[in-house]
């Protein structure tokens, strides 16, 4: 037998050999390690069914496939690690090819177009992100990682056990406006512990990072005993809240396999109220001479005519300032007529009795055309010369806005429209507030 012959003689042993012991894998999550003939690692892939997973580079298809035909005839052994689940194997995946540097993996470390795992660590509540041009500085880095969908999954996985921040909102402990900032709706589904409104403390909330941080590290093990330990000094201490805390990240993490399925997780589709962008939105879209620094809502409120009330909300840059609040009852209108009492409203809170505070930026009134003509003909009778007078009206989120004739349409996803649509549900929550109030009085009277 020639060399040639005995050379494909031995290839072909070495195929039907690692052949044969991939049909031993299990079909379970975990990382395959792909090595040459002089046993160094020159491919690590990831699996949710490892069996399955590493067969398909038996097949045809990956031998006519460009991304895998020069990897196939380089095999000669294969070996595998098991996790716990698919969020466990992405994070193996990454570490490992960041300490072995395989060959066919080279174009993930050397490329910049791979997506990373981000913690802003020097923020006062560090946000987790995923960037294709990570930071020098002040952050850790996890990655890079193969693929950005499954990377997105493992986040949302993670984010319903650490309950991280996401966001890009400019958070400052020491700003006391962020108290009445209103939740995203992450935070109604215990995927946000919601720093942004002051739910958790700076402290509680760093060592929940550092938790996340340990785990994307491997130290899931150690991480499980410190949580178990912490949870029964909790409950002897009778903080029996935060013994529940634990407790439910404990049984999080211990049944990962059951809930990290990072290919089937949705997020839910969320509208996130950033004021910085918000108000930086309103000046560009106005052509505004400055960022409005203040916004002011009103809105009525009544039932059948009666208990006619309404209220003004005041938001300062794009965050609520609630001792601005005011709330009216009615004095000047009988029945239902939401336009005179905007009249009213507007009369009285821009007459020289009623300045506590500056004229607004923006008034903005719930409604529509009708609504906004009636602001204006008050306005029009008091000392008070609008800067931009704008409606918003409920059922197609038109804006009026005055001396146009027709009404602006944002995107649903503009930043400017979320931060309008939070002033006027807003004034219109503390108006229905103002008034159940008076209705439970008068049924308590009668």
């Amino acid at each position: 037998m020639d060399d040639l012959s005995k050379q494909e003689s031995g290839d072909l042993r070495d195929y039907l050999s690692v052949l044969e012991k991939v049909r031993m894998f299990p079909h379970h999550a975990g990382v395959y390690l792909m090595k040459d003939n002089a046993g160094r690692v020159i491919y690590i892939g990831k699996a949710k069914d490892l069996r399955n997973r590493a067969g398909s580079y038996f097949h045809k298809a990956a031998l006519e496939d460009s991304r895998t035909a020069p990897l196939i005839p380089e095999i000669r052994d294969i070996d595998f690690i098991e996790t716990e689940s698919e969020v466990d194997a992405l994070l193996l995946e990454a570490r490992l090819i960041k300490d072995i540097q395989p060959k066919y993996n080279r174009d993930l470390k050397d490329s910049k177009t791979f997506p990373y795992l981000q913690i802003r660590t020097r923020e006062p509540f560090p946000r987790v992100e995923i960037t294709r041009t990570p930071k020098e500085h002040g952050v850790r880095l996890f990655g890079p990682f193969t693929n950005s969908t499954g990377l997105r999954g493992a986040v949302l996985v993670l984010q319903k056990i650490f309950r991280f921040r996401a966001c890009t909102l400019d958070l400052r402990t020491d700003d006391e406006r962020w108290r009445w900032f209103r939740p995203c709706l992450l935070y109604s589904i215990h995927q946000c512990s919601a720093p942004c409104n002051f739910r958790i403390t700076a402290e509680e909330y760093r060592k929940s990072i550092n938790r996340l941080i340990r785990f994307l590290e491997g130290n899931k093990k150690s991480l499980l005993t410190d949580l178990q330990h912490e949870m029964r000094e909790a409950a002897q201490e009778r903080h029996y809240e935060l013994a529940a805390e634990l407790r439910d990240q404990i049984h999080h993490l211990e049944t990962l396999d059951q809930r990290g399925k990072i290919d089937t997780d949705i997020q839910p589709e969320l509208f996130m109220i950033d004021p910085r962008r918000g108000v930086l939105g309103l000046k560009k879209i106005f052509k505004l001479d400055k960022i409005p620094r203040t916004i002011e809502g009103i809105d009525i409120a009544h039932l059948s005519g009666t208990d006619m009330v309404a209220s003004l909300v005041r938001f300062i840059d794009g965050l609520p300032f609630k001792p601005g609040y005011r709330r009216y009852k009615i004095k000047t209108v009988r029945g239902i007529d939401d336009f005179a009492s905007m009249s009213e409203v507007v009369m009285r809170r821009f007459s020289c009795e009623e300045t506590d505070y500056p004229f607004p930026d923006i008034l903005l009134i719930d409604g529509g055309k009708g609504q906004l003509h009636s602001v204006l003909t008050a306005l029009s009778r008091t000392r008070f010369q609008p800067g931009l007078v704008i409606s918003l009206a409920k059922r197609e989120e038109e804006i009026f806005v005055q001396h146009q004739e027709n009404p602006l349409r944002l995107s649903r996803h503009s930043f400017a429209l979320r931060l309008l649509q939070y002033v006027r549900d807003e004034a219109h929550r503390f108006a229905q507030h103002y008034h159940h109030i008076l209705r439970k009085n008068r049924f308590a009277k009668e």
